[in-house]
């Protein structure tokens, strides 16, 4: 092999990983697939936040369209989204509104829903990520909807606004109602 091609093997390399890159650097984060879409929700036994003695599980998220909230108390955006969720659970009595507290302390979660109001039927209490993983939750806050077969029928990365749930929520959750 001559100096000349030995020489182009790095710079190939370098090329080809600059090129990864580039593309990496044109995908939209909030639309990342989800494998678990149009697919039947997880299992999921957790402690309930509240009540630390009551085991909930998937079964919850049957009978009813639900939205699955990923959230934390040290989360800024799940902060930012709570209002939003508030509303939500007050204005459609059709959609449960489920939390997913994920990565938190159980005294700190409280907390934050005494101070900021409690928008969620149940939580899921997660402190260690053992459901988390199951869901493929990459951070918080994380949303997903669930139609009332308990299928998973949307996943939205980032928080929820008033325009997010006009304009890509709502409509998922219009069709679930029709089924």
């Amino acid at each position: 092999m001559s100096k000349t091609s030995r020489a182009l093997i790095p710079l190939s390399i370098f090329i080809a990983l600059a090129a990864l890159l580039f593309y990496g650097l044109q995908l939209n984060p909030r639309e990342v697939p989800s494998p678990l879409v149009n697919q039947p929700a997880p299992a999921l036994t957790l402690p309930s936040l509240k009540d630390p003695q009551q085991m909930l599980t998937a079964e919850r998220l049957r009978g009813k369209v639900s939205l699955v909230n990923v959230w934390a108390s040290w989360c800024p955006s799940c902060r930012q989204e709570h209002a939003e969720l508030m509303r939500i659970a007050r204005e459609n009595n059709d959609v449960q509104v489920i939390g997913l507290n994920w990565k938190d302390t159980r005294p700190e979660a409280l907390e934050m829903l005494q101070q900021f109001g409690d928008p969620y039927a149940e939580i899921f209490f997660d402190p260690d990520n053992r459901a988390g993983i199951d869901w493929g939750v990459y951070g918080a806050p994380e949303t997903f909807i669930v139609d009332a077969q308990g299928v998973i029928r949307h996943k939205r990365i980032g928080p929820i606004n008033r325009e997010v749930w006009q304009t890509e929520m709502l409509p998922i959750i219009e069709q679930c109602r029709g089924q």
